[in-house]
């Protein structure tokens, strides 16, 4: 009986710093989020989720869904500026919901032919794993063209 109940309290004290540190994580992304903006004079539009989102053409098509098939010409940086990904000219289709929370939530804002920015907090994008060059809890910027919803 004792043994369980420590056991539970480990596990309440664990999950309290977890959500601690996850809180503090998002601060610290809203905060580099809303100074990339203000440095680059950016109208963006926050979603509530953490994730910011600039409309620069809105296109003429119908907007996806979260589970819609796109092609998606983009390029995605740091908010150093250092590139980590981009798609050709053509495009990469995918299906929104096979790629980070970012996407999945912000692409959507688009309509086909539209173009524009995500702003994404780490907690959307690949949270606290380093993948490839991009270093745990970063901040993701994506420079997006919508040219098809399947």
């Amino acid at each position: 009986m004792k043994r369980g109940l420590i056991l539970s309290m480990c596990l309440l004290i664990m999950i309290s710093c977890a959500k601690r540190r996850a809180r503090k994580q998002a601060e610290a992304d809203e905060e580099i989020i809303t100074q990339y903006i203000s440095d680059n004079n950016l109208n963006a539009t926050a979603t509530g989720s953490g994730l910011y989102y600039v409309i620069e053409s809105q296109g003429t098509g119908p907007n996806p869904t979260a589970t819609s098939d796109v092609t998606v010409a983009y390029t995605g940086m740091l908010t150093s500026g250092d590139q980590f990904d981009a798609s050709g000219p053509g495009g990469a289709t995918f299906n929104l919901q096979n790629v980070i929370q970012g996407w999945t939530e912000g692409i959507p804002y688009f309509k086909e032919g539209g173009e524009g920015k995500l702003l994404i907090p780490s907690a959307l994008g690949y949270g606290t794993n380093n993948v490839g060059t991009i270093p745990a809890n970063s901040v993701l910027i994506f420079d997006v063209r919508l040219i098809e919803v399947l």
